[in-house]
């Protein structure tokens, strides 16, 4: 009977435990997300400050044309940047965790003006997460164009 007993306890604590885990993974992919869309709103604003708070100082930024950039770079890009954003919001997103890594995928589409032409453009894109002191920050981001 102990032994019945005892691994019903264990079946119990096995499921609160599991639970908790996929709470734990819910709750960062919300926060993923939430991250994801504040990228997005200060790439639009031309923020570099909030830019600056989500990237990882060694972050690995693949352009669209297969170039790289570095953090101080893509971001000296937004100041002197000759476009206009009005929208750049993801169409669609998902997110996986891996204990204190995450990875976004989906599309985001962006319009505005550049060099005084209207454009409006969709990407896919990844972009890998990492907790780090605490934070959240961005590592790793790659965007290709969808071209239709």
């Amino acid at each position: 009977m102990k032994v019945i007993g005892t691994l019903i306890l264990g079946l119990c604590v096995a499921a609160v435990l599991v639970g908790a885990e996929d709470e734990h993974e819910a709750g960062v992919k919300t926060k993923i997300i939430a991250l994801e869309k504040a990228w997005n709103q200060a790439y639009k604003l031309a923020d570099t400050k909030s830019l600056d708070a989500l990237l990882d100082d060694h972050i690995v930024l693949i352009n669209d044309d297969g170039s790289t950039q570095s953090k101080e770079l893509f971001l000296a890009s937004i100041k002197r940047s000759n476009s206009r954003e009005e929208q750049v919001s993801p169409e669609s997103m998902s997110v996986h965790v891996y204990g204190t890594t995450a990875i976004a995928t989906g599309v985001f589409r962006a319009k505005g003006v550049g060099n005084g032409k209207p454009y409006t453009r969709r990407e896919r894109f990844i972009d890998m997460w990492i907790l780090k002191n605490n934070n959240w920050v961005c590592v790793g981001t790659n965007a290709t164009p969808i071209i239709h």
